[in-house]
């Protein structure tokens, strides 16, 4: 499945630039150009690598938290999502270049910090280069259920005592999406949106059987719903 990447850039041409040669490349973009709405993404959705200006629009207010440099709002949204335990690699792509400006990304918490101009191939490197470090680090990272089952979150397979236990394709990343999102509520629009694809049709019988059989596995408690709320994973 192609690595999942959040653009975050205000300038229109670049943008389309940068999202057509990454989309060629074999990734799923999906780009938004204020930090506000990169902030909320951040919260509604799994991604791989966040790709974040810091010269951007923000409402200057990132909920309970004010930008404290209105005039950097990538760093205060990197911030922001760092204290709240958000884990994601990110590279900040910007014109930026001074040694303090740098020392400011990497204190906030990015991986990486690629100054404009840049040539669309290093873009690329960097990413692939931070992506092997990523999913190598979590190859043996899993979720334990109890009783023997195991969920692996690079391979999206289920274990049970060493023995695969068949789920469909959506199933499993509807589980994964639920235990990356553990004890928050996962609303059913989030979940159309990383199930099915744009061609696709979603569909809330299906989802309910999926619901009903991941809960027959891993035990009916582990998952709630809500009407208004959606589904969560409870640890």
């Amino acid at each position: 499945m192609a690595a999942k990447i959040l653009l975050l850039e205000d300038d229109f041409i670049l943008s389309e630039i940068i999202c057509e040669f990454l989309v060629e490349s074999g990734f799923n973009v999906t780009h938004c150009d204020n930090a506000n709405d990169a902030l909320n993404l951040a919260y509604e959705k799994q991604f791989d690598i966040w790709l974040l200006d810091v010269k951007v629009p923000s409402d200057n207010e990132f909920g309970n938290n004010f930008i404290e440099s209105s005039n950097l709002p990538g760093f205060e949204l990197l911030k922001t999502l760092r204290e709240t335990n958000k884990t994601t690699p990110c590279i900040f792509i910007t014109s930026l270049s001074s040694l303090q400006d740098v020392q400011s990304g990497y204190g906030v918490g990015c991986d990486d910090f690629l100054k404009k101009p840049f040539e669309l191939l290093e873009l690329k490197l960097r990413i692939e280069t931070l992506l092997k470090r990523v999913f190598k680090s979590r190859l043996d990272e899993f979720e334990d259920f109890g009783n023997g089952l195991k969920f692996y979150f690079v391979s999206k397979i289920l274990y049970q005592d060493d023995k695969k236990i068949p789920l469909t394709q959506k199933e499993s990343l509807l589980l994964n999406l639920l235990v990356q999102n553990a004890n928050s509520y996962v609303s059913q629009s989030v979940i159309f949106d990383e199930l099915w694809e744009l061609d696709q049709e979603p569909s809330e019988l299906s989802l309910r059987a999926y619901i009903k059989n991941i809960r027959k596995i891993i035990g009916k408690d582990k998952i709630l719903n809500s009407h208004n709320k959606g589904y969560c994973y409870v640890k």
